[in-house]
């Protein structure tokens, strides 16, 4: 059982007939909602703190990832080109 206050109890009935449900249906249905947003946050939190744990782009014993990415971005960008030239295109 819980216990609600009368004005509480009228904006649910409100809400309730706008959306052609029962008060119960209404109150489970802001209740799952809540539920499932603890538990978005929950996720939410625990990325954000593997992130604070390991910082994206931090160099580890693989590498440093930023480095890695501007060679691959070099080399993508000269395969463009090779591809490029290859069509009968001028470079930029």
């Amino acid at each position: 059982m819980v216990q609600l206050t009368q004005e509480l109890l009228e904006s649910l009935d409100t809400i309730a007939e706008q959306r052609s449900i029962s008060r119960s249906a209404l109150i489970r249905e802001f209740v799952l909602d809540g539920l499932r947003q603890g538990e978005a946050s929950a996720i939410g939190e625990r990325i954000a703190d593997g992130y604070r744990r390991i910082p994206q782009a931090h160099p580890d014993e693989w590498g440093d990832p930023l480095l890695s990415a501007d060679v691959a971005t070099g080399e993508l960008l000269a395969r463009l080109d090779a591809e490029e030239r290859a069509a009968g295109h001028d470079s930029w």
